[in-house]
């Protein structure tokens, strides 16, 4: 059977991008068991409240909610387990010495299937106040204004 090419989407942490900034993008593989995949392949994950910490030169993901697989046996994956995510080392010294920093973060943006294998982007974040999220709407609604009077003189000059 061939193998999976391009890029599926499983979940997305659609909150990570509304209560942080995002200063940098990390790719990563994912150590995972055989139902967390079936799982992940059926299309059931939630990346809600769960984060990224450095312990020992490596990187755990920690709160991933990955639910069991429901045909699975009596050897069925704990759902809320810590998994090991698969960096470079220059990476995770990098994720290390950055997080190790007041205010930053690594939280997961989304888990995908990248050509068959499972992967996580994660991203080192700073946490924003409330005025950062209000302003940043403010932005995103100003910005949708300006595109509609944009396409709306095009459709006029025509």
């Amino acid at each position: 059977m061939p193998r999976e090419q391009g890029r599926k989407l499983v979940a997305q942490n659609k909150k990570a991008r509304h209560d942080y900034n995002i200063l940098d993008h990390f790719e990563a593989g994912i150590v995972l068991v055989g139902t967390e995949v079936k799982s992940l392949r059926a299309g059931h994950a939630s990346l809600v409240d769960s984060f990224a910490t450095v312990d020992d030169g490596e990187v755990w993901l920690r709160n991933a909610n990955i639910p069991e697989y429901t045909y699975g046996t009596w050897r069925n994956h704990e759902s809320k387990r810590k998994r090991k995510l698969l960096l470079h080392k220059k990476e995770i010294a990098k994720l290390e010495r950055e997080s190790a920093q007041g205010g930053r973060t690594i939280i997961p943006l989304s888990i995908y299937f990248s050509d068959g294998y499972a992967k996580i982007e994660i991203a080192l974040a700073t946490g924003k106040r409330e005025w950062d999220k209000r302003e940043t709407l403010r932005e995103r609604d100003a910005n949708r204004e300006a595109q509609r009077a944009l396409a709306e003189r095009n459709r006029n000059r025509v």
